[in-house]
C-alpha cells in the first residue's frame, strides 16, 4: 500500500485541489482527481527521501489561523501606506532573519509565509541556510519586524516540524 500511496496526505491534497480547480464533481473529475492524486506522489517519491514529519496538528491549525489573520491585517496596512503615505515618509528596510529552523521544508514554509504577507518578501537565503533576507515595504523599526517573524512564525514552525 505504501508503494501506491507514498504520500497519502499529498494524494488527498492533490485530489481536493483538482476538484476545486474544475469546480464540479462529476465521475470524470473524480477519476482524474484520483489519477493525479495517485500518479504525482508515485512519480515524485524518489525525490523525497527524508519526508518531514508533522506531529502537531493543532499547532498547524493555529499557524494557519495566525498567517491568514496577518495577511488580512497586512492588506489594510499596505493599502493605507500606498494610498495615503507620502514617499518621503516610507521607510523600506532589509532585515536579516537568523534562523533556528534547520529543515529545508520548514524554511520554505517560513519564506513562503513572509512572501504571502503583503508588505514583505523573502529575497534570499544564505548559502549555509542559516539566514533569510527579507525586504519590508515600510519598517520604521526593523528589530520589531525581526522579533515578529521569529515569535509569530518561526517559533510555531519549530513546534510543527519538531
Amino acid at each position: 500500500m505504501r508503494k501506491l500511496f507514498p504520500h497519502p496526505q499529498l494524494t488527498l491534497l492533490l485530489a481536493v485541489v483538482w476538484l476545486l480547480l474544475v469546480n464540479q464533481i462529476t465521475l470524470g473529475s473524480l477519476v482524474m482527481a484520483g489519477l493525479l492524486g495517485t500518479a504525482i506522489p508515485v512519480l515524485t517519491a524518489p525525490y523525497w527521501p527524508d519526508r518531514p514529519r508533522l506531529r502537531n496538528l493543532p499547532m498547524i491549525a493555529n499557524y494557519l489561523a495566525v498567517v491568514l489573520w496577518d495577511i488580512v491585517i497586512a492588506n489594510f496596512i499596505v493599502a493605507r501606506i500606498v494610498l495615503f503615505m507620502p514617499n518621503a515618509q516610507l521607510r523600506t528596510a532589509w532585515v536579516a532573519v537568523p534562523l533556528r529552523l534547520t529543515q529545508p521544508e520548514a524554511i520554505t514554509v517560513l519564506a513562503a509565509t513572509i512572501t504571502l504577507t503583503p508588505g514583505t518578501v523573502s529575497a534570499d537565503l544564505s548559502a549555509d541556510g542559516r539566514t533569510l533576507l527579507v525586504h519590508c515595504l515600510h519598517a520604521p523599526d526593523p528589530e520589531a519586524v525581526l522579533h515578529s517573524i521569529q515569535t509569530r512564525y518561526e517559533a510555531r514552525l519549530l513546534e510543527i516540524f519538531a
